[in-house]
């Protein structure tokens, strides 16, 4: 279950960059949609680490 919550949220990470190259290319200069991708991006990248962390850290993830 640890696991998959793990390749979840690369998931979202992943979903996250396309949708940020998508606005960065289609969206005007006032737009703060790539912002928030952006924001979206570095919370689940800080998640996904501290996932891993604990994961090894508690055997969970073998090495």
């Amino acid at each position: 279950m640890f696991k998959v919550l793990i390749a979840v949220v690369f998931i979202g990470i992943l979903i996250s960059l396309a949708a940020g190259a998508g606005f960065l290319i289609k969206d005007q200069s006032r737009s703060t949609r790539l912002l928030t991708s952006l924001k979206a991006r570095v919370f689940l990248t800080t998640l996904l680490v501290l996932l891993l962390v604990y994961g090894f850290t508690q055997g969970q993830l073998g090495t």
